[in-house]
């Protein structure tokens, strides 16, 4: 069996069938079962049941979640993924414990109507809703976007109902799994790559996406881009590179909000700092720019994308190279101009502080760094790039040479619409005490660093 084309996926659901969708093999690496939270049936649902986990969740805009009064299930959320998860519902009326796929089903059609109001639900339920980030799988490449993605594409209210494939051992499905799920069943089988590519090929197409473009144009362009901008909201395609970037707080692409500009002297040199929050993690991001922000859409600036690491920039931890790596950018984009963005919230790859140091304690005793992460049932890398992206969006850097040792970081940002036209090596800071450390990334991770590390 084979992927299916986008038209058969998209088919399915507007049938009220499952379609079953996998993520990439760095990130969850399994596949989920997503329906129409609207054609949600009795049997489907039954089905759902059966053959994942049975914990159904519903994806759906964080805008539709606040007219539901759907609040985050947690103020601080600790889940490595940052999926938001909402407080659990059920059905107001037509149900009985909630938990039989009846009342499940019955639940998913409340979500998905579109008349549906706060009062149509119960708290707490058996139904977990789940908010997508705003920019989708280009900012976020989970499951939960993609269920709203794909119903958006198949012109179906943008609510959903999702869970994970399972094994009969109880196993998450791979992918040879659930080619033979979906033959076994006559479901098509997908990947959010695909959903991301096919996303990219429509771009512009559709009048709505064409007029809210031309609608943040007209906000943040200058007077003489406002005839293009008016054109485009009647129909005309909307040019994907931005005139400078946003200027006003508020500015940004969708995942992030723009809060200030400031100009700060440092040991490299005058660095203007631009600060974004991250409207899905709650996170603060920087941008540090050298020259001037508004060049960066018309050249291929040298950019960095810099994951926080307290213990080798604060405290100069000798088990890693990020300090180094951080100066020695910093140093080059103050010579040569660019952008280095600062993504906190990725200490570890993504697994937050504590975690990191768990993970440094068992590799005392023999483990690598990869391997101390599984060992913790955490993921090798958990690091998401969305971010990353709307900020160089919001500049305008869309064509960069980008400073890394990490191919696949280039293709991240690649699937989400950003040109690497170069990648740069940055290989200083090695050191005996992370020699291993080196030596895992490259062997194991697919880093491009030389042997002698």
């Amino acid at each position: 069996m084979t992927l299916a084309p986008m038209s058969e996926v998209l088919e399915a659901l507007r049938a009220g069938k499952p379609v079953l969708v996998s993520d990439a093999a760095d990130r969850e690496n399994e596949g989920d079962a997503i329906i129409s939270a609207a054609l949600a049936s009795t049997e489907w649902v039954a089905w759902m049941v059966r053959w994942t986990s049975g914990y159904l969740c519903a994806p759906m805009s964080s805008e539709r979640a606040d007219e539901l009064a759907l609040p985050p299930m947690v103020v601080n959320s600790e889940d490595t993924r940052h999926t938001a998860y909402t407080i659990t519902v059920d059905a107001a009326e037509g149900v009985t414990t909630g938990i039989s796929a009846h009342d499940r089903a019955l639940t998913l059609r409340v979500l998905g109507d579109p008349t549906s109001t706060a009062a149509s639900l119960i708290r707490p339920g058996h139904i977990v809703p789940l908010r997508a980030v705003p920019g989708g799988v280009r900012d976020r490449a989970g499951h939960t976007e993609a269920a709203v993605d794909l119903l958006k594409a198949a012109g179906l209210e943008p609510v959903g109902a999702i869970g994970e494939m399972i094994a009969e051992d109880g196993s998450a499905m791979k992918m040879d799994e659930l080619f033979a799920t979906g033959e076994r069943f006559g479901l098509p089988v997908t990947t959010i790559e695909l959903l991301i590519e096919y996303l990219n090929e429509q771009d512009g197409l559709a009048p709505d996406v064409a007029a809210e473009a031309a609608a943040e144009t007209l906000l943040t362009a200058d007077p003489s881009t406002v005839d293009a901008a008016v054109a485009a909201a009647d129909g005309a395609p909307v040019p994907t590179r931005h005139a400078g970037p946003g200027s006003l707080p508020g500015s940004g692409a969708g995942r992030v909000h723009f809060e200030v500009e400031t100009l700060v002297p440092t040991v490299h040199g005058p660095l203007r700092m631009r600060a974004y929050r991250d409207l899905e993690t709650g996170a603060d991001h920087l941008a540090i720019v050298s020259g001037d922000p508004a060049a960066l859409a018309s050249t291929t600036p040298l950019v960095r994308v810099h994951s926080e690491c307290l213990t080798g920039e604060a405290f100069g931890s000798l088990k890693c190279e990020c300090g180094p790596q951080l100066d020695a950018a910093l140093d080059l984009v103050a010579e040569d101009g660019g952008v280095v963005v600062y993504l906190r919230g990725h200490e570890g790859r993504g697994i937050g502080l504590v975690n990191k140091l768990r993970a440094y304690r068992l590799q005392e005793d023999g483990l690598d760094t990869l391997d101390a992460n599984v060992a913790l049932g955490l993921p090798a890398d958990a690091r998401d790039y969305g971010a990353a992206v709307a900020i160089l969006d919001d500049l305008g850097a869309r064509r960069i040479r980008l400073l890394t040792n990490n191919p696949e970081k280039v293709s991240q940002l690649e699937a989400r619409g950003i040109e690497v036209a170069e990648r740069v090596g940055l290989v200083v800071g090695a050191t005996e005490q992370n020699r291993r450390y080196l030596d895992t990334k490259r062997d194991r991770m697919g880093h491009v660093l030389p042997a002698a590390h």
